[in-house]
């Protein structure tokens, strides 16, 4: 297994475009189903770079959803819907076949948009760390941090502290890049786009999914804890599930190997 490699991973990005705007992703080649990795708010492909070597063999498609990272904004909205329908466009755009869609934290409530909402294009669905509903009110800390943030936004502000907090060690030198990229998004859309997730609830939503799915979720995840878990398997019975004891909301960073195998684990390796 090759470790990411970190410095040329904004190197590895290729383009689509999709109505009149450029796509940014990661391709890695490999074997079908792809797996087609969807990164949470404010992160960009870079968020799957220390899961890929993992899932090596396997193709997989890495965006930076619109607005993130080298992908401008969409002309469509910033929901969870609204990115989803992006993300069914970029499918369709590379011609894939059912992947199986991956989801961190708000990639997750996209990947549930787009398995209800569009189930001819998506194969299988893994929730990572995510929820049906945020649950923030403006008193909680990451409601605090966010509307705090003003232009030009440091990678070194002490809220990416709280952000990007992992209960397992990660590599410092991926969280400072992950840090870059985040202080990239405006201000402005950062409040944008928290302000639409707040307002999602896909509790009625979820009940139209009838893709085969694997949640995992971290045992000490400070944004979306157990309870959060525990609506999100009632409404998916058949989910298969996987808790991380130890990591926290980022799992797929601080324990990358886990994650792997529970996805190969629960649809099959190629």
């Amino acid at each position: 297994m090759t470790p990411a490699d970190q410095q040329g991973w904004s190197g590895r990005k290729e383009t689509v475009a999709i109505g009149g705007a450029e796509f940014a992703y990661v391709e890695i080649t490999g074997s079908e189903p792809a797996l087609l990795l969807i990164h949470g708010f404010t992160d960009t492909s870079r968020s799957f770079s220390l899961l890929a070597p993992h899932l090596a063999g396997r193709r997989l498609l890495i965006p930076d959803l619109p607005g993130h990272g080298d992908s401008p904004n969409s002309t469509g909205g910033v929901r969870p819907k609204d990115f989803a329908a992006d993300v069914g466009c970029l499918i369709k755009a590379l011609d894939l076949d059912r992947p199986i869609v991956v989801g961190h934290s708000m990639g997750g409530m996209i990947a549930i948009e787009l398995a209800a909402g569009r189930p001819d294009l998506v194969g299988g669905l893994v929730l990572l760390a995510t929820t049906l509903r945020v649950d923030v009110t403006d008193e909680d800390a990451v409601a605090i941090g966010v509307l705090a943030l003003q232009d030009p936004i440091s990678p070194a502000d002490p809220f990416y502290d709280f952000w990007h907090a992992c209960e397992v060690p990660v590599a410092p030198d991926f969280l400072a890049r992950t840090a870059e990229e985040a202080s990239a998004m405006p201000a402005g859309s950062w409040r944008s786009i928290f302000d639409e997730v707040r307002r999602a609830d896909l509790t009625e939503r979820v009940r139209k999914v009838r893709a085969k799915t694997l949640i995992v979720s971290g045992g000490r995840d400070p944004l979306f804890d157990r309870t959060h878990q525990e609506r999100l398997r009632a409404t998916i019975p058949t989910a298969g599930f996987v808790e991380a004891e130890q990591c926290g909301h980022n799992v797929h960073w601080e324990n990358p190997a886990l994650v792997a195998e529970a996805i190969i684990g629960h649809f099959g390796g190629h």
